[in-house]
């Protein structure tokens, strides 16, 4: 064996049993020049299979795992921005339903309006209010396995006093609101004098951001 077929030699697929075998039988060991190079260059060989596998190999490994997960992560990505788009769409669909559907519900602004309402129309029909009174909003789910709640359902007490007839008009125009509300509880009780004292809950629905 000589300097070229060692220069030649594959490092990854090296025997060194054979290639001490080949080297004994070489004219190296006979020429001390000859060994010295030789030494020099199998020793730089050592060296830099060492250096490459204990420091060089690492890093290239670390280096092509990094690329890899920086890919996934970019497709991962592309996904979430497809699926963004598809709610979006979604979105932007139901989006006039979900106003149309809002508007009956009572903001908490709107809440004190509606206090304004109910005396104004007690007013128009002679009617006393002797107590009015909203109680504290009661969270409700579509699904009972699911805590979030879908509405609010605020509860208000009320008792009012007069004629008759005058109360009916005044649930009439209650009804022509254009938000929710519905007579949960009513009693109804005749006075002397022929007038009625009715007490009873009326209900509204609030969106769930208005009363967390």
């Amino acid at each position: 064996m000589n300097l070229d077929e060692l220069k030649n030699l594959d490092l990854k697929n090296i025997d060194i049993k054979d290639l001490f075998e080949k080297l004994k039988n070489s004219e190296l060991f006979k020429d001390k020049k000859l060994l010295t190079k030789f030494g020099i260059y199998f020793g730089s060989i050592i060296l830099f299979l060492i250096v490459y596998y204990a420091f060089i190999s690492p890093k290239v490994d670390a280096q092509k795992q990094r690329i890899n997960t920086m890919l996934q992560n970019e497709n991962q990505i592309e996904v979430f921005k497809q699926e963004i788009i598809l709610l979006k769409a979604k979105i932007k669909k139901i989006q006039p339903e979900y106003d149309k559907k809002s508007k009956l519900f009572h903001s908490q602004k709107e809440v004190e309006g509606l206090y304004q309402n109910i005396s104004n129309f007690a007013s128009m029909n002679n009617l006393n209010i002797i107590n009015l009174n909203k109680e504290n909003p009661l969270p409700v789910s579509q699904d009972k396995d699911n805590k979030k709640a879908a509405y609010f359902k605020i509860p208000v007490s009320y008792e009012i006093s007069g004629n008759y007839l005058g109360y009916l008009k005044f649930r009439r125009l209650l009804a022509k609101s254009n938000k929710v509300i519905n007579f949960d509880k009513e009693e109804i009780k005749v006075v002397k004098g022929g007038g009625i004292n009715s007490i009873g809950t009326l209900s509204i629905v609030g969106l769930p951001d208005e009363y967390k």
